[in-house]
């Protein structure tokens, strides 16, 4: 059995597992409620007076065995997103470089000729302060991480000068310019 996939998962104060015939578990909980569709070799059982989740597959074959570690991480994500939330943080270096969101849009100027729009999806709240510092937050782990880089992707940092986007404490290798002998 999968190390990871026989731990419990223990549901917060608050927190609440729904279950529902055609295979799909909903969790909701202060932030918001979350859903998504169990694969069909995997079980959750609900202990109700210990308030734990736990999965298990049908057999030992090989994708059953993937997929239950997988479904145990989403759900704890899961639970994780709707008791507390999930954030990211980013850091834009460069002169002249910033970003400001204006209702649903993210702008950020990064030098090209024109700004560039990104939508900030559903279910995800961006802040900037100091106009050089991004603040990514929901409670889809998936959906934060991915928005987060999509906006890396536009300017990523180059490793002359260090410019561009990148996450709060990333470290860039520098490479030494050409020299004139």
């Amino acid at each position: 059995m999968s190390r990871l996939g026989k731990k419990p998962i223990k549901l917060p104060q608050g927190v609440s597992a729904v279950f529902s015939p055609d295979g799909s578990v909903a969790i909701e909980g202060p932030k918001g409620r979350l859903a998504w569709v169990l694969p069909p070799m995997i079980r959750v059982q609900v202990k109700e007076r210990e308030g734990e989740l736990l999965v298990g597959r049908s057999d030992d074959s090989r994708r059953a065995r993937a997929m239950h570690g997988l479904t145990r991480t989403l759900l704890s994500n899961m639970v994780s997103g709707v008791s507390s939330g999930f954030k990211r943080e980013l850091e834009i270096h460069g002169v002249g470089f910033r970003a400001a969101v204006r209702e649903k849009v993210l702008n950020l100027s990064l030098g090209f000729s024109r700004p560039i729009l990104f939508p900030v999806p559903e279910g995800i709240q961006v802040t900037v302060v100091d106009n050089t510092k991004l603040t990514i937050e929901g409670i889809d782990n998936q959906l934060v991480g991915q928005c987060a880089a999509d906006i890396r992707r536009y300017y990523p940092p180059e490793p002359f000068k260090g410019k561009g986007i990148r996450l709060k404490g990333e470290q860039i290798r520098r490479k030494e310019g050409k020299t004139v002998q």
